[in-house]
């Protein structure tokens, strides 16, 4: 997800937030184009740090830990898996205990095969233990919901645990990582639009993921790679941008590859992505190096939706097509949106997930 492409989910709380742009004000999709200079920006040039970015960052409006599996089982049947904390500020006051704290959280996370599609939500408010996030040990948490690390260990992303459960399902999955973080953008700064909305961003796609999942009472013993997904900002889209799609891609060759393209009100799109070798390094993609058409739509939820995508990249030599293993992945919760896993075949295969908002 990723603007990770998940901030459109938190329109809710950015309503309770209150822009002070009048009702009739373009504010792009979910309101997250509406302004918050109150808010500490996102500039060109910031250093990361780790462990200490894998934590919350006061100040910024908008920040989200996300997590995508490809999951497959003894028999080869194949499963998809998502689990995602958003933490929004409602005021650029620092944070305080107790219920005078101002921050939200929001946790989403679902199950996907090729026939059942299983989701759900919880909400807290910060400062009362209901939710949070420490960057040492990593541990994000929602209620009984977390994706928590392993103690005594440096590098709280060698080896994680993750877990969540809703309604027809529930997983506990480790996931295992031997690489470094991998910068997003230009070093780690994301742009979104050309008028220079943007986010910090970095991911860590080379988890390796196993445990089991659990769907309408039935128990799957599974494995495959999982992705992660960091971003904070405080005002990432522009006034006129109107949703996304947005690709995070494992190629079998140890590739991988994202790409996302946010929509606009005049029918254009601002698109980009990263290329990442199978040794972690990152070469930034700019929208004339990449070719992203959609093939194929679905109608889900009263929707046309695409869920079959040619995508290009000649200086890579990629040609690939991809489809949705589940076409119905429609997420029906308070801010509905489609999320699920993909094939893809041609020049390169591989698998990954696909997002896509304002539909």
């Amino acid at each position: 997800m990723r603007i990770n492409r998940a901030i459109g989910l938190l329109v809710w709380v950015l309503a309770l937030a209150g822009c002070d742009e009048s009702a009739d004000q373009p504010n792009g999709f979910a309101g997250l184009g509406s302004q918050a200079a109150a808010f500490s920006q996102v500039t060109p040039g910031r250093v990361f740090s780790f462990p200490e970015d894998h934590g919350a960052h006061e100040g910024f409006r908008v920040e989200w830990w996300y997590v995508t599996a490809n999951l497959k089982d003894g028999q080869g049947r194949e499963f998809g898996v998502q689990w995602t904390l958003f933490r929004n500020a409602l005021k650029a006051v620092p944070e305080q205990p107790g219920w005078g704290n101002q921050t939200i959280w929001l946790g989403h996370a679902a199950v996907t095969s090729a026939t059942v599609h299983h989701a759900a939500e919880r909400y807290a408010r910060g400062g009362v233990g209901q939710a949070g996030v420490s960057a040492v040990p990593l541990d994000a948490w929602i209620d009984d919901w977390r994706f928590v690390s392993e103690s005594g260990n440096p590098n709280p992303l060698a080896r994680m645990h993750l877990h969540a459960s809703g309604k027809g399902f529930a997983y506990q999955l480790q996931l295992t990582s031997d690489r470094a973080p991998v910068l997003q953008g230009d070093q780690g700064y994301s742009r979104k639009s050309e008028q220079g909305q943007a986010s910090y961003y970095y991911s860590q796609p080379f988890f390796q993921a196993s445990g089991s999942l659990q769907i309408d009472g039935e128990t799957y013993q599974v494995s495959g790679p999982a992705w992660l997904d960091r971003e904070w900002s405080s005002q990432p889209l522009g006034a006129a941008q109107t949703g996304w799609d947005w690709f995070s891609l494992h190629l079998n060759d140890g590739t991988k590859l994202m790409l996302f393209r946010v929509r606009q009100q005049d029918g254009g799109a601002y698109l980009t992505g990263t290329w990442i070798d199978a040794q972690g390094v990152p070469q930034h993609l700019s929208s004339d190096e990449i070719s992203l058409t959609p093939l194929a739509s679905t109608e889900v939820a009263g929707r046309t939706l695409p869920t079959r995508w040619s995508i290009k990249i000649p200086g890579q030599g990629l040609d690939i097509q991809s489809a949705a293993l589940n076409p119905a992945a429609w997420m029906n919760l308070r801010i509905p949106y489609w999320e699920g896993p993909v094939q893809f075949s041609g020049s390169h295969a591989g698998q990954g997930y696909l997002e896509m908002t304002g539909y």
